[in-house]
């Protein structure tokens, strides 16, 4: 018995290439189906593995670890494919004795290009010009035609400096000229301000200063509904919000009323309050920009992340610190 392999679920399917190096160290259970468990899937995945991978379409609540600890929980480690963790009751976990691991700085690069993208696509309004061609409707140039927002040289507001807003602002910054302004837990380094031409600012200057705001804040209880609707009033009229965070850290009601009465110029959006689900009004606005939660989503950076998740497994089954262990 002692030598068998350990039991590690995959909620959701992963790269093949990665798949097949677990699949020889571990008994590997996959789901057949690639869709998102359910509460009672993760209840069972709980009790016939020792290792869960979820993902954040998984919704690890205290109701699920309390379910599972009635039937025995046997897993011991949750190696989450991913950085954000908002979907896992830590609290939860963490008294039922598992451990808990994510996957930080491997998306860095590929969520700040998406980040980028989405600026770029709201402010010269290209969704609305593929649509208008694909439409059959475009008569033509002339010179008043989709007159739309220049990027270089505006002000970029980012709402958490970590590595990925960090990205950004340098994108941003040696791209396309752009000045950087933040707000963030704890300000930059000096040197790294100086190569990033940052300033460190309170979040209402931010908002109030800022032609895009883009939003690399972790999903937190202190950034819960952060941008809710008196924050958006503090916006510019002209601003453009960008989200490739977490879905929760914007009121998404508040921003629907914001974009319909002209509080802000447009948003662009790549996570929602309640994935997969996406309210038509948001659907319904040309001035949007709408992605399916698709940051991370390159080849390289996939096969990176299950690469990272399954270091963490490593440690934890040789008895090795975890490299990225939270909490």
């Amino acid at each position: 018995m002692k030598n068998e392999k350990p039991v590690v679920v995959l909620t959701r399917r992963w790269p093949e290439s990665v798949e097949a190096e677990l699949a020889e160290q571990y008994t590997l259970i996959r789901n057949a189906t690639d869709e998102a468990f359910t509460a009672d899937e993760l209840t069972e995945a709980l009790t016939q593995a020792d290792a869960v991978c979820p993902t954040v379409t998984d919704g690890l609540t205290a109701d699920v670890f309390a379910a599972a600890a009635q039937k025995g929980i046997r897993a011991k480690l949750l190696a989450n494919f991913g950085v954000g963790y908002n979907h896992i009751d830590l609290a939860s976990a963490q008294a039922h004795g598992l451990s808990i691991t994510n996957t930080p700085g491997v998306l860095t690069a590929a969520t700040a290009e998406i980040a980028m993208t989405l600026l770029l696509m709201c402010a010269r309004r290209t969704g609305e010009g593929e649509r208008l061609i694909r439409n059959g409707d475009w008569q033509g140039w002339h010179p008043t035609h989709m007159l739309s927002t220049q990027v270089t040289g505006k002000t970029l507001g980012i709402v958490g400096m970590g590595r990925i807003g960090s990205a950004l602002a340098r994108q941003a910054h040696h791209g396309f000229g752009m000045r950087i302004i933040y707000s963030s837990r704890t300000p930059l380094p000096e040197s790294v301000a100086l190569e990033l031409g940052a300033e460190f600012l309170p979040l209402n200057e931010v908002l109030a200063a800022a032609d895009f705001v883009s939003l690399h804040c972790p999903a937190t209880p202190e950034t819960r509904n952060l941008i809710d609707a008196q924050a958006l009033a503090g916006m510019r009229k002209e601003a453009i919000l960008i989200n490739t965070a977490r879905g929760d850290v914007v009121v998404e009601s508040d921003l629907i009323q914001a974009l319909k009465n002209s509080v802000i110029a447009g948003a662009g959006l790549d996570v929602y309050a309640h994935e997969p689900s996406v309210p038509d009004e948001l659907q319904g606005m040309e001035q949007v920009v709408l992605l399916p939660h698709m940051g991370s989503g390159t080849q390289e950076t996939r096969q990176a992340m299950g690469r990272c998740a399954m270091a963490n497994l490593h440690a934890y089954f040789a008895n090795r610190p975890l490299p990225n262990a939270i909490g």
